[in-house]
């Protein structure tokens, strides 16, 4: 997988210190939090793929972070190890029924902590939890989330794609379109906290394609607004030769250069209003099928 972020939670200054040192030199991405609510609102801001939390914390402890992340639809799937002081068989039954993935005592062996790490982050790839690029619910939690909407009065599913995003992977290379699959996700959370609902799910369903599951009130506000920050922000992942020109030159299927626009959004939504559906499968198609629309209208 890609730089997979940590987010480390915890308020010694020196362990703190140490843990973002060490796992910044085995290739990870790492944050850190000294406080309960700072974690929280770190993980709203960007998703990590894990956390490393301690329990004793100076505002709220871990199990109420624990809490609050597992229930909550966004950040139910992140694996979660406890780091604690504590030893007493009842704490390590508290954390594990709270939800938490593994738990490991202070004083502790570094090189264990770094085996659990990347335990559970593979564990949770193989099981196609967590897209190794945005971090974002994949593979099975995008159908649980299929499954459950289905039984349900309202809702919208709102299938995402960037336009133009082979073309732009073509001439940019696979680093610069790896920043822009991060770059989508993170827009995707702050759009969806600006316009959307607290109990809304954004799904990373691969490469380019990105689901939201909403409400069918705020599906269209989303699509619009979701639309007109894409292509304000995009623009900073071009060139300025490229920006002050309004294209870039890319290869065509006969190896010739032709103008291809800047990235955009291709939204297609369906809510049960539309018509009546009995598989999820149906959803998917239907909503890819108005995904296409859109993109096709994009292109005018």
């Amino acid at each position: 997988m890609s730089k997979a972020r940590l987010l480390i939670v915890e308020d010694d200054v020196d362990i703190a210190n140490m843990l973002r040192l060490f796992f910044k030199s085995q290739g990870y991405e790492v944050e850190v939090a000294m406080r309960g609510s700072e974690a929280l609102e770190k993980t709203r801001q960007g998703l990590p793929h894990l956390l490393v939390l301690d329990i004793m914390l100076p505002d709220i402890d871990g199990y109420e972070v624990c809490r609050a992340l597992r229930t909550n639809t966004r950040t139910s799937h992140i694996p979660i190890l406890f780091l604690t002081q504590k030893d007493e068989r009842s704490d390590k039954l508290k954390g594990l029924e709270l939800g938490a993935d593994d738990y490991i005592t202070k004083p502790f062996d570094i090189e264990e902590l770094k085996l659990r790490v990347q335990n559970a982050l593979a564990r949770a790839e193989r099981e196609s939890l967590t897209d190794p690029q945005s971090g974002l619910p994949s593979g099975r939690l995008i159908e649980d989330q299929l499954r459950k909407i289905i039984r349900q009065s309202d809702w919208a599913f709102m299938d995402i794609r960037i336009n133009y995003f082979d073309a732009f992977r073509d001439v940019y290379g696979l680093i610069a379109a790896n920043d822009v699959v991060r770059f989508t996700a993170m827009l995707l959370s702050e759009v969806v906290d600006e316009v959307g609902t607290p109990s809304d799910f954004i799904g990373h369903a691969g490469g380019d394609n990105f689901v939201i599951f909403t409400t069918s009130q705020a599906a269209p506000r989303l699509k619009e607004r979701l639309k007109q920050r894409f292509a304000e922000a995009v623009l900073s992942h071009y060139n300025f030769i490229d920006r002050q020109q309004g294209f870039i030159l890319a290869p065509g299927r006969g190896g010739e250069m032709i103008k291809t626009p800047f990235m955009s959004l291709a939204i297609g939504y369906v809510t049960p209003a539309m018509q009546p559906f009995t598989d999820i499968r149906e959803i998917t198609e239907v909503a890819a099928e108005e995904r296409r629309r859109d993109a096709l209208l994009a292109a005018g």
